[in-house]
């Protein structure tokens, strides 16, 4: 087929004839390039709903003019006989002369836009949290099966702790990280708020291979900065 024609048909400018539909239904080559065509098109409309679009290069504005532009007839040519059927498809003669280089520059601005797009959402893109342990949080005997949770903390000293079905308290629950080899060594993390989730910070210096048992405590409001001595999960962190 006519690749202006192809054109067209891909910009829903013009419904396909019978003939045409037979001819795209058994040659590959056309109907891999009207798909072509058709998702061009696609990225076009994705694009207008993006707002303060970054300037295309000054080069596809130029392709976009001398494509508009087109070649320049001879001053000095000839003066054709156009016969009344050529006059009748003049319209459609001239239109595809400019409609098929516009679209190709067009498809270029469109592709250049977007990936322009796609890059910088790239680059303004948070960079991937590093997690340097984690814990799987399990309720002590005296605690409700259903309780539980997960610990992860990340390079930048952050804890994230998510807690399941802990048991009402008059008081606050408090996280703690436990020496294991060291009876009553521990470091206190922060208390839980409300929401099962929560950001805690490790406190710098603090040596994880050693403190690496994640501990999460039942506290009253008694002014003391112990620990109370109830545990309700634990968890040892793993690298």
């Amino acid at each position: 087929m006519d690749p202006d024609r192809l054109v067209l048909l891909a910009l829903s400018e013009e419904l396909e004839e019978l003939t045409e539909l037979d001819h795209l239904e058994h040659c590959a080559a056309c109907r891999q390039e009207m798909q072509s065509l058709r998702e061009v098109a696609e990225i076009g409309s994705q694009v207008r709903e993006v707002r303060e679009l970054p300037a295309p290069p000054e080069h596809l504005w130029q392709a976009i003019e001398a494509g508009i532009a087109g070649p320049r007839e001879p001053a000095a040519a000839p003066v054709p006989v156009i016969t009344l059927a050529e006059h009748r498809d003049a319209p459609r003669r001239s239109r595809r002369r400019w409609v098929a280089p516009l679209i190709a520059a067009a498809a270029a601005a469109v592709l250049a836009v977007a990936g322009t797009i796609g890059l910088d959402r790239f680059l303004d893109r948070a960079p991937a949290e590093r997690v340097t342990a984690q814990a799987t949080l399990t309720p002590l005997p005296a605690v409700p099966p259903g309780a539980g949770g997960d610990v992860r903390v990340l390079a930048d000293g952050e804890l994230r702790i998510d807690v399941r079905n802990l048991p009402l308290t008059s008081g606050f629950h408090e996280v703690w990280l436990l020496d294991p080899d060291t009876p009553g060594k521990m470091v206190a993390v922060g208390n839980l708020p409300a929401t099962a989730e929560a950001v805690l910070e490790v406190p710098p210096g603090t040596d994880l291979n050693r403190y690496r048992v994640v501990d999460v405590s039942d506290e009253p409001h008694d002014g003391d900065a112990t620990h109370s001595g109830k545990s309700l999960l634990r968890g040892t962190l793993t690298r």
